[in-house]
């Protein structure tokens, strides 16, 4: 939503060279609230102060002003006190390895001398889009009065229309089969389902149907009567009497058993249960949610799964995306798992290189979610500086797409398809594109569809 009056982002400029600051600060001052210091006492008591979004900091300061001693312990007291800053540091040539130690100190990135301003505004301006970012989520993960579809990251188009999926089914009581890979995070979805619903003030009770042995799996779901069996020796209710009033999240339910596939499909059609050893019928309300990593359609074909229990349960099919077709998910997870950990174990690190956010960008991640948690928590134990590398993630950095490559694929996957609905009619693929077929031709040249 937007305001009738914008609010500048606050930057800083350390810079003893009044010139170049006042150049600097003309150049800025139109997108920024620009605030000045000229030595090391100045510009943490300025900070302390203004507490700008971004630094751009000049490391050759009195009194080592042909050195770099100076502008890295400012450098190093600002992160002290305010650890999510984004610090831009100059750098000649010759001063390149200075402004190496500055970003493994921490700083956001490099500007080069001389200046370019196109190039600071441009640095400067990204660094300010991600400060606010990151803001914005520490703001809404502190905040008490936490909506249910905020603990769901994501900000990749298919990842997006999840979660509206979501919103708009979970103020019913339809059953919903959540489909994808392992480690999409299918939990995190059913509980935010739970928690958009009407039934939020009632258990959200979570089962995993592959973890349990087959002898114990029903007695965990419909509960047993004291004496119907050895060992038991007080009644004990199921995961669904639980859940009654909220909701039951079937987790894996693609491995559920044939025998008690039966059982479960009586109860979602009659939504009363029988404890095993009882025999009164009891009434149960509850929402049911699944989930599967497993191909139903080819479980239901070699005769493992039973066709009227996944018609029962997928009354909503939700299909979530693996994260390698969530562009820019990825990083976001991981400055999220990062900042979690880091305050759960007490660490120090401040965040990522940019080798780090490349190679999570371009890896394919096989492990998801699950995977990703996994490196970053590994990481942060394993790193020895203040920010995370690609190698403590243990990723390559790794090629990362050009708009070039990325603008060719989808021209490729657009045309390939228009072929085959067209049945390779180039006329009527041209018309279905949008072009001309002239132009259908040169594009066929030279994405090599046809010689």
């Amino acid at each position: 939503m937007s305001t009738t009056t914008d609010v500048k982002p606050i930057l800083m400029l350390v810079e003893d060279d009044e010139g170049l600051a006042k150049q600097l600060r003309w150049a800025l001052a139109d997108r920024y609230d620009v605030h000045c210091a000229i030595d090391r006492a100045g510009a943490v008591a300025l900070a302390r102060r203004v507490e700008p979004a971004v630094v751009v900091l000049d490391l050759g300061l009195p009194p080592d002003p042909n050195g770099a001693s100076e502008g890295l312990a400012v450098l190093t007291d600002l992160l002290a006190f305010k650890p999510w800053l984004k610090i831009i540091v100059s750098s000649g040539n010759a001063e390149r390895i200075h402004a190496l130690e500055a970003v493994r100190l921490g700083a956001y990135d490099i500007y080069p001398k001389p200046v370019d301003i196109d190039t600071l505004r441009l640095i400067v301006e990204r660094a300010s889009h991600l400060h606010a970012l990151e803001d914005e989520n520490r703001r809404l993960a502190a905040s008490k009065d936490r909506r249910p579809m905020l603990d769901v990251l994501a900000e990749s188009p298919k990842m997006l229309d999840v979660c509206r999926m979501i919103e708009r089914v979970a103020p019913s009581d339809v059953n919903v089969l959540l489909t994808g890979e392992s480690g999409t995070g299918k939990e995190v979805l059913a509980r935010a389902l739970h928690g958009a619903s009407t039934r939020v003030d009632g258990p959200f009770v979570p089962i995993n149907v592959a973890a349990i042995p087959e002898t114990l799996l029903e007695s965990e779901l419909f509960g047993h009567e004291k004496g119907s069996f050895t060992g038991a020796h007080k009644t004990t209710l199921g995961k669904i009497e639980q859940a009654d009033g909220g909701t039951l999240f079937l987790d894996e339910i693609g491995d559920m058993p044939h025998a008690l596939q039966v059982k479960l499909l009586r109860f979602l059609q009659e939504r009363v249960i029988e404890r095993i050893g009882g025999r009164s019928q009891i009434a149960v309300d509850v929402r049911v949610v699944a989930a599967t990593n497993r191909n139903l359609a080819e479980a239901i074909a070699e005769g493992a799964f039973r066709e009227d229990l996944y018609y029962r349960l997928d009354e909503v099919g939700i299909h979530i995306p693996p994260l390698r077709e969530r562009p820019g998910d990825a990083t976001l997870l991981a400055r999220h798992f990062l900042s979690r950990y880091a305050q759960e174990m007490k660490r120090p690190a401040r965040g990522f290189t940019s080798d780090a956010l490349r190679a999570i960008a371009a890896y394919e991640w096989p492990g998801n979610v699950r995977e990703l948690e996994n490196r970053v928590k590994r990481a942060l134990v394993l790193a020895d500086g203040s920010h995370i590398t690609g190698t403590d993630l243990q990723l390559e950095e790794g090629s990362f797409p050009t708009l070039r490559m990325a603008r060719e694929e989808a021209e490729y996957e657009a045309v390939s398809k228009a072929l085959c609905v067209a049945d390779n009619n180039v006329s009527a693929a041209a018309k279905l594109l949008g072009v001309s077929r002239p132009t259908l031709y040169d594009l066929m040249r030279s994405l090599k569809l046809r010689d």
